[in-house]
């Protein structure tokens, strides 16, 4: 579709279809007057008015080269193909969000810098967990928005008490969930004989004692030992009671020793 088509007042571009215009007017490679090469931009909203005007603003800024810009049909090869540094992109609806996760995973270099961003807990988070590198908040100006996209590019992140409060609380969850830990790894492939092994281990018994209560010789106590801590990895037997009871193996019924 060419730049100048028009679309029905007060909609946005339809889905079926979309616009993504290049803008090859100045070379990428250009350096500005501080003899710093700017910083290669494409821009993705459904709003053209948005699109356009963000274009043409940003495109007065030394520091910065528009790449070009589209709505969130926008294939992800072509935004890739531009060249571009930084993707902004407007997350007023999902498809924001998704469509620049579906150019990291095509670029992952690609710095994700989010707009329309309202300062509340889901919207922050979202952004977070889609690997943006930067955000701007609805009634952003001009100004944040540069500064966010030179921060993408140091990846550095400024926001407010409140996002970081809402950063710092979700990390916390997430430590947490990961503090729960699975069941002890590769207890299910012992055999039964391994399993008696690691239930006198666990009680402390030596070696030679082991053998003495299971009836085998004091060498092939030492190989089961080897296998056990191999399928439970861990390196030292003096980790296996701890590495059982940490995971509530020594109460399962699966390690009862059957004496003979």
């Amino acid at each position: 579709m060419s730049s100048n088509a028009s679309f029905p007042a007060g909609r946005h571009a339809p889905l079926q279809s979309h616009f993504a215009i290049s803008h090859p007017s100045r070379p990428p490679a250009a350096l500005d007057s501080g003899g710093v090469r700017p910083v290669r931009l494409f821009i993705l909203s459904d709003v053209r008015l948005l699109c356009e005007g963000l274009g043409s603003c940003l495109a007065r800024q030394e520091c910065l080269h528009i790449t070009g810009h589209g709505d969130l049909a926008t294939p992800p090869e072509q935004i890739i193909d531009s060249g571009a540094q930084v993707l902004l992109v407007d997350i007023a609806t999902p498809r924001g969000l998704t469509q620049s996760a579906a150019c990291r995973a095509l670029s992952p270099s690609l710095k994700v810098v989010a707009i329309a961003v309202a300062e509340v807990e889901q919207d922050i988070l979202a952004c977070a967990e889609a690997g943006v590198s930067g955000f701007v908040l609805r009634d952003g100006s001009i100004g944040d928005v540069v500064a966010a996209v030179h921060n993408a590019m140091r990846d550095e992140l400024v926001c407010s008490p409140k996002v970081a409060a809402a950063l710092f609380g979700r990390l916390a969850t997430l430590s947490s969930r990961a503090a729960v830990r699975e069941p002890a790894a590769g207890v299910d492939t012992l055999t039964p004989r391994e399993h008696e092994i690691i239930r006198f281990a666990g009680e402390g018994l030596s070696n030679k004692e082991i053998a003495r209560a299971l009836r085998i010789r004091n060498s092939t106590v030492k190989n089961h030992m080897h296998n056990v801590l191999s399928k439970l990895q861990i390196r030292r037997r003096g980790e296996i009671s701890k590495h059982l009871h940490a995971n509530g193996w020594l109460a399962s019924p699966t390690l009862r020793v059957q004496t003979r």
